[in-house]
């Protein structure tokens, strides 16, 4: 069956991931970045209410309209952010990739999801029901700073979101969004690795595979990147993220 990932439409019926949800492994937790700052007895606690599922592709993890009840992380794969397609044409807010958490915003001021969530490949997603989140903020401090931290990177990312959409020259997008992806604070669980497909970014930069190839190819002749199996290396982030087609040509500065 063919799946439209922009939609998320064509997918078998399935049980919704709250009926498949189970309770998250040793390894999960782990992966988890702000359950390492929580004290022993509030992780020993909150173990117990975080749920684990697997998500297929194109299947929607935040769906526009609906009630916030979780917060939400990627333990492993790929989702995409996006607007409501039905009111205009399709546009993806953000990647997310491995140890990314999103919607906090919309949990803070309790209000519905104001984008979908769709998978991109095969993932586990990880989610904290709203009222242990609410609790912990007002509980933890090192929960509270680890949220303010994160709210503050989702600004910067939205801000340079904006920019990136302006620019016409599809190398300076497709390096200014890989760098966004492996952006330390938001996507610890990337590393200097991301497992993304040619055709997986294109949804992401709003590119063809084709082009996005092109681009691929182009950054890891500066030495920015290198494309490997199954994947992208970071090799100079600070370069790619600054990126700009005109500098570069004139060395780089």
């Amino acid at each position: 069956m063919r799946v439209d990932l922009a939609t998320g439409s064509g997918r078998l019926a399935q049980a919704p991931l709250r009926q498949r949800a189970r309770a998250a492994t040793s390894a999960e937790l782990d992966a988890i970045p702000w359950f390492a700052v929580l004290s022993a007895t509030e992780r020993m606690a909150i173990a117990q209410e975080i749920a684990v599922a697997d998500v297929q592709v194109g299947e929607r993890v935040c769906r526009y309209g609906r009630a916030a009840t979780f917060w939400f992380g990627v333990v492993d794969g790929l989702l995409k952010m996006g607007n409501d397609e039905t009111k205009g044409q399709p546009i993806t807010f953000a990647g997310l990739p491995p140890g990314g958490w999103f919607g906090e915003g919309t949990l803070l001021k309790r209000e519905a999801y104001r984008y979908n969530v769709v998978a991109l490949r095969r993932s586990v997603v990880a989610g904290l029901p709203v009222e242990a989140f609410h609790r912990l903020l007002e509980t933890s401090i090192t929960f509270n700073r680890f949220v303010l931290n994160q709210l503050n990177e989702r600004l910067g990312q939205f801000i340079a979101a904006r920019e990136i959409d302006r620019l016409n020259d599809p190398d300076t997008r497709v390096a200014r969004n890989l760098a966004v992806l492996f952006n330390p604070r938001l996507y610890p669980g990337v590393g200097v690795m991301l497992r993304i497909t040619q055709q997986e970014l294109g949804y992401v930069v709003g590119l063809s595979r084709q082009r996005v190839n092109q681009a691929l190819s182009a950054l890891e002749g500066l030495g920015l990147i290198r494309v490997e199996y199954g994947g992208v290396r970071v090799l100079d982030l600070e370069r790619l993220g600054r990126y700009d087609i005109g500098n570069e040509k004139n060395g780089g500065h």
